[in-house]
């Protein structure tokens, strides 16, 4: 296990990289340890026992204040070799020089590896550097100090463990935030298409009724047709009345929860731009200020555009509403050869919303209309503190390869 922990492991994997690890981090510690070098140095080459010695001991302990930042474990083996060097020398009988160094870059090691390390690891450096440290202490006859001295590596590696697992937690929340915030985010994309499904349900379901009546009046609309004209229209027809069917029990589904709903409108029509002036006239009644600009010239649209384009005028207004009270709305609707194209945009709000960020799902909605159709959508803030949103729908209903 020791192997395992102190030998293998010491690319630290398991460990929290704490914010403040940076370029700039490095290099205040390559400083403090510059001048931790000078101020042992020459006192560690004096020392009678060290000789020679005394300036690669400052010269590790120095290291092992700036690698101590990336690699805990190295660190503390660096500064754990030297502290074995000393405890040999104090066994021995020659007391080596006491600066006091040793027993700092034993706490600030122990720091970081509380801070970075598994607990388990954490308890394995502790035990090893309070033996040393006491098996030192006691051969150079301070054992006074020793109590001293285990409380301080003890209290050091408490508070490191303890920050470490106050930032685990606080990670892990983080991440289960992340987690749920996608979870939401995935529901509100399945709400919003059950939505939309529904709605077409009712405009597809419309045509193929259609085509089914008049395959079938087509025959008494011809004197004497022929049998192969009959033949073709009765399979029309039944492959009108068959798609129906299937429609209906694939998506009728979708309609459970509108047993909630009043029977005027679960039956209702789907609405069309055809109601934009209702829906204009519904809003300017809540106290919102709205004009309305058409440019081109008005044409039937495919069902699926109409419904598209009023249901996004109606989700901007409604974000208006909810985001931006006091402001003032325009909504544009230009016909163009190939496409049509819908700009809601307000005014700055005199007062704050009501609506807390990240409630209902009116440009999540946007976004699902327009790409089934093909279209783009555009949205953002306004140099005079408004907003926009524009959709751009393509007449020729014609879907994305690549709409999800």
């Amino acid at each position: 296990m020791l192997r395992e922990d102190l030998l293998t492991d010491t690319s630290d994997r398991h460990g929290h990289t704490p914010r403040w690890l940076s370029a700039s981090a490095t290099l205040v510690f390559t400083l403090l340890a510059a001048a931790l070098f000078a101020a042992t140095a020459n006192e560690y080459g004096r020392a009678d026992q060290l000789g020679t010695f005394g300036y690669p001991v400052a010269a590790v302990l120095a290291m092992a204040l700036v690698v101590t930042l990336y690699r805990p474990i190295v660190a503390w083996w660096m500064v754990t070799a030297v502290d074995g060097v000393l405890m040999v020398l104090a066994i021995t009988g020659t007391s080596p020089t006491w600066t006091g160094v040793e027993i700092a870059m034993r706490v600030a090691v122990l720091f970081m590896v509380a801070l970075r390390s598994r607990p388990r690891v954490t308890a394995e450096t502790l035990g090893i550097s309070v033996s040393i440290e006491v098996i030192m202490l006691f051969a150079a006859e301070r054992d006074r100090d020793i109590a001293l001295t285990v409380t301080i590596l003890v209290a050091t590696v408490v508070v490191g463990a303890s920050l470490r697992g106050r930032q685990v937690a606080r990670d892990k929340l983080v991440e289960r935030e992340k987690i749920l915030a996608e979870g939401r985010t995935q529901l509100a994309h399945l709400q919003e298409r059950n939505r939309i499904a529904r709605e077409l349900h009712d405009v597809v379901a419309h045509h193929m009724s259609v085509i089914s009546i008049q395959a079938q009046v087509a025959t008494h609309l011809v004197e004497n047709p022929p049998e192969a004209l009959t033949e073709n229209l009765a399979g029309i027809r039944d492959s009108a009345v068959e798609a129906l069917t299937e429609l209906r029990r694939v998506l009728g589904v979708l309609r459970s929860e509108e047993a909630l709903q009043a029977e005027d409108t679960r039956y209702a029509p789907q609405p069309s731009l055809d109601q934009l002036d209702e829906l204009i006239l519904t809003v300017r009644r809540t106290g919102l200020a709205v004009t309305t600009q058409i440019t081109g010239d008005p044409r039937p649209l495919p069902s699926g555009v109409e419904l598209s384009a009023y249901r996004i005028v109606q989700e901007a207004l409604s974000n208006v509403l909810r985001h931006a009270p006091g402001a003032a709305a325009r909504v544009e609707i230009g016909y163009q050869r190939s496409e049509v194209t819908i700009r809601v945009a307000n005014t700055a709000p005199t007062r704050p919303g009501t609506a807390a960020p990240g409630q209902g799902h009116g440009l999540l909605g946007m976004r699902e209309r327009t790409a089934m159709l093909g279209g783009a959508l555009t949205n953002g803030a306004t140099p005079d503190g408004g907003y926009d949103v524009t959709a751009t729908l393509p007449t020729t209903t014609t879907p994305a390869e690549d709409t999800p």
